[in-house]
């Protein structure tokens, strides 16, 4: 073959690349044929590498050098914009370094070309050494394919390579399964995300994979290498996945494995598959089917691999009894057919499961999967089980239990009911799984309470420990969202109806029951009241109790209620947010327990002179929101604003910082410019409060979170911090022109604006109108929004400021001239509210 100068090669093989690139993936959209568009895709790069190699590696190296495809490219699942995984075998070490230039030259030329190629240049005695430090050579080597070069050289490395893995099969299998449960750890585990990526997420292409390897482990014969059978199962699961992959590659231009909402809309759309909501049930179920087989098969080579995992395996088995054995680490059934006689073997089954934390066998499974039909028709009826699932929602292991009863179908068998929620996507840009698994996370989330030994998640854990029964709140965090799958019906009232018809087929206790209806009726409350009520507010408090009606049920509500706001997204639960629900429940606890006469509170201030004339003028819900030690320090800074009319203090507290000022006058637009100022060095205020004394002293605090962690990492930011809020307070700086360095964060779709919602309430509150506004969260929002308060003439007494993905929710408590807001100022400032959340819009 004629070498061609680079400028040739580069010159006709990106005109060739792009013409033919463009006609495999107009193919593809036209008929969804991943397996084809693959495997033109590999051949199309198969060419222009054995031709640049021939023009650029062979004539300074015609022998010595092999070129391996590796990897995925190894293995011809080239997908349209993956990385081209190309290994380099030389020889020698020598002639590799000789080869410098060409190589560099090569690998320019490809880039060039319009591929994003990853090398890796290696003898044959470096690809057979054990890389604890880069396991994925040693896997990708396990897809090595020649494309061209020395043969003799490959064919020595095809011979050594069985031997290699039969040696080395346990370290190799080790280092393969700490990168999986890496992987797996950082998708929490679970297949059921509402926008997975297809590539990496559990039941995803890598697991596919995972498979493959770890059967081309097993079979080391030379012939047989670079060659995994799978089951029918896998390989439509396969097909599939592979299409969606394809589809985002081509949809987005680039390596984009994730399959947001907006991608499934589209691809929909583009092969006309109906409702995505449906047809990403069948995602769930190909990644179901790929990740119980991956998590079979790892756990399988690592039980084969391990002695000391043996040695606890025999361990393990004396915990077997009449009806269940164990055997590498899974519960098994002694005589399977005792299954069709009833439910009870079953029932007996999972409370083992509950009781030991081993997981069932993929035998019992099996037999327990093909007896649904008979189970589901035993249910149809009232059978006296609950007793038989309270013991095993109250066991220590009970999460797994249920989690086993879902994957096999039993929960659904038993209770019908839960079917509409079984794969359900509920969009709303803020959770995170579909509605089972959130209910799966969630009962696992309050399990973990049991354990947790720091505060207040410790609380939590007491409070979990201190009820007598579980069995109600687990049944009632099973169907607190059942309702979500039916259409036309509040999701409330639809999980209240289909949890009292499956009470009524086990037998419930009539006093569980109104326990159960309770919890569901009532599962929102106490985070609504977070978001949207001042918690240091005695009316709040006393309309929680008033709802609430007992101890046993507030402990009850509130356990369900961090359960579910926990497993919304890892993100949701903040040490901030689960102080503030610890904090309402102590006080409506104390509501609910304490003696009439305790209700007042002293409502003259004492003490020294000086601490007098600071609170006098001071609403009472100062005195009864801070500590003699917070008013000890409020009045310290108010001494040191004399010097400058302002003075801030900036402190960390346990889950969150606090930024509190001190100004000599209010004025308007002091509180919009210190949110605003926060704002702009990027900080999430959690809560902010407005106070101020008969001397006209303001005096404002601001709960923040640092979700960059600069203040942390940069202890010098903090002082920068507080001087900007001081000029910014003094009118020495334009808050304005901090916040215009501030980014608009990117919406996860082209769809997904939020329209902005005004609504007053002027009776939740006896002092002050509350205001709720729910719009689209930007930064310096709150900024916008005091300011329209502001210029209206009024008073801004509390914030509670939260954010669900891009939605803001803020609930001002507003007064003018002391008083709540009348009709007709609550309506120009509808429109004023309104303006400003659409100001940067």
């Amino acid at each position: 073959m004629t070498s061609l100068k680079p400028s040739e090669f580069e010159t006709m093989t990106a005109g060739n690349q792009l013409s033919s690139t463009t006609q495999i993936q107009r193919a593809f959209l036209a008929t969804g044929d991943s397996v084809t568009a693959l495997a033109e895709r590999t051949g199309q790069v198969d060419r222009l590498v054995t031709e640049a190699a021939a023009n650029f590696l062979f004539p300074a190296t015609p022998a010595g050098l092999a070129v391996l495809a590796v990897g995925g490219y190894g293995r011809r699942q080239l997908f349209p914009y993956s990385d081209v995984d190309v290994l380099l075998l030389y020889e020698t070490e020598r002639l590799a370094v000789a080869n410098k230039d060409g190589i560099s030259v090569f690998l320019q030329r490809l880039w060039d070309s319009g591929m994003r190629v990853s090398h890796s240049v290696r003898t044959p005695a470096e690809c057979t050494e054990v890389h604890d430090d880069n396991t994925q050579l040693n896997i990708s080597l396990l897809d090595q394919r020649y494309l061209t070069g020395d043969r003799m050289l490959y064919a020595g490395l095809v011979e050594k390579m069985p031997r290699f893995i039969l040696a080395h099969r346990d370290t190799l299998i080790r280092n393969l399964a700490q990168l999986t449960r890496e992987r797996h750890s950082k998708y929490a585990n679970t297949y059921y995300h509402l926008e997975p990526n297809v590539k990496e997420c559990p039941g995803g292409l890598r697991d596919h994979q995972l498979i493959c390897w770890l059967a081309q482990m097993r079979d080391t014969e030379p012939a047989r290498l670079g060659v995994a059978e799978t089951a029918p199962a896998l390989e439509q699961a396969f097909r599939f996945l592979a299409r969606l992959r394809c589809y985002l590659h081509c949809q987005s231009g680039r390596d984009n494995n994730v399959l947001s909402f907006e991608a499934q809309d589209l691809a929909a759309s583009q092969w006309s598959m109906g409702d995505p909501a449906d047809w990403m049930r069948e995602y769930y179920r190909h990644a179901r089917a790929v990740y119980r087989n991956a998590i079979r098969q790892l756990e399988s080579n690592e039980a084969q691999s391990s002695s000391l995992f043996a040695q606890f395996r025999d361990w393990r088995s004396r915990l077997a009894n009449t009806d269940i054995s164990v055997h590498r680490e899974r519960a098994h059934f002694r005589a399977p057919q005792g299954l069709d006689a009833g439910p009870e073997l079953m029932l007996r089954f999972f409370e083992f499961i509950a009781r030991h934390g081993i997981r069932a066998s993929y035998e019992a499974e099996q037999q327990i999967e093909a007896r649904r039909a008979r189970l589901r028709a035993q249910f149809a009826e009232p059978q006296p089980v609950w007793p038989s699932l309270s013991t095993i929602f109250s066991l220590p292991y009970a999460p797994a239990a249920v989690r086993s009863m879902h994957e096999t179908g039993v929960l659904t068998a038993m209770f019908p009911e839960l079917e509409s929620m079984e794969c359900l996507v509920v969009r709303d840009f803020y959770h995170r799984y579909t509605v089972d698994e959130h209910t799966l996370v969630a009962f696992q989330n309050l399990w973990e309470l049991r354990n947790a030994d720091e505060a207040p998640l410790q609380s939590y854990g007491n409070l979990l420990r201190e009820m007598q029964n579980s069995g109600a709140l687990v049944f009632a965090l099973l169907f607190h969202d059942a309702g979500k799958g039916v259409p036309g019906e509040g999701h409330v009232g639809g999980s209240l109806r289909y949890a009292q018809s499956a009470m009524a087929r086990v037998l419930m206790s009539e006093q569980e029951r109104d326990m159960v209806v309770f919890l569901i009726e009532r599962h929102l409350d106490l985070s609504n009241v977070m978001q949207s009520r001042d918690l240091f507010d005695p009316q709040t408090i006393r309309d929680v109790a008033h709802q609430v009606e007992t101890v046993e049920r507030l402990k009850a509500l509130t356990l369900l209620t961090y359960a579910d706001i926990s497993a919304v997204n890892p993100n949701v639960m903040t040490p901030w947010r689960a102080e503030q629900l610890w904090q309402l429940y102590l006080m409506v606890y104390n509501e609910l327990t304490r003696e009439l006469q305790s209700e007042r509170i002293e409502a003259d201030p004492s003490g020294p002179p000086e601490r007098v004339e600071f609170l006098k003028g001071f609403p009472v819900r100062y005195l009864r929101t801070h500590s003699e030690a917070e008013i000890d320090r409020h009045m310290a800074l108010e001494e040191k604003s004399h010097r400058r009319g302002v003075a801030v203090e900036i402190r960390k507290l346990d889950s969150a910082y606090q930024l509190t000022m001190v100004a000599a006058e209010d004025r308007p637009g002091i509180f919009a410019a210190t949110a605003g100022t926060l704002s702009s060095f990027g900080m999430n205020i959690l809560k902010a409060e407005a106070f101020s004394n008969h001397r006209g002293l303001l005096l404002d605090t601001f709960t923040f979170a640092d979700p960059s962690r600069t203040l942390e990492l940069n202890p010098t930011e903090m002082d920068r911090l507080r001087t900007a809020a001081e000029r910014v307070i003094a009118g020495k700086t334009d808050v304005r022109q901090l916040l215009r360095n501030r980014p608009k964060p990117t919406l996860p779709t082209r769809n997904a604006r939020i329209p902005a919602q005004v609504s007053f309430d002027s009776q939740a509150s006896a002092s002050a109108t509350l205001v709720e506004i729910v719009a689209e969260d930007r930064p310096g929002l709150l900024y916008d929004l005091a300011s329209a308060f502001s210029s209206h003439g009024c008073n801004i007494e509390l914030v509670l400021i939260d954010t669900q993905a891009h939605k803001a929710i803020d609930v001002f408590y507003i007064t003018a001239d002391r008083k709540k807001i009348d009709a007709g100022r609550q309506e120009v400032l509808e429109e004023a509210l309104r303006k400003a959340c659409e100001a940067a819009g």
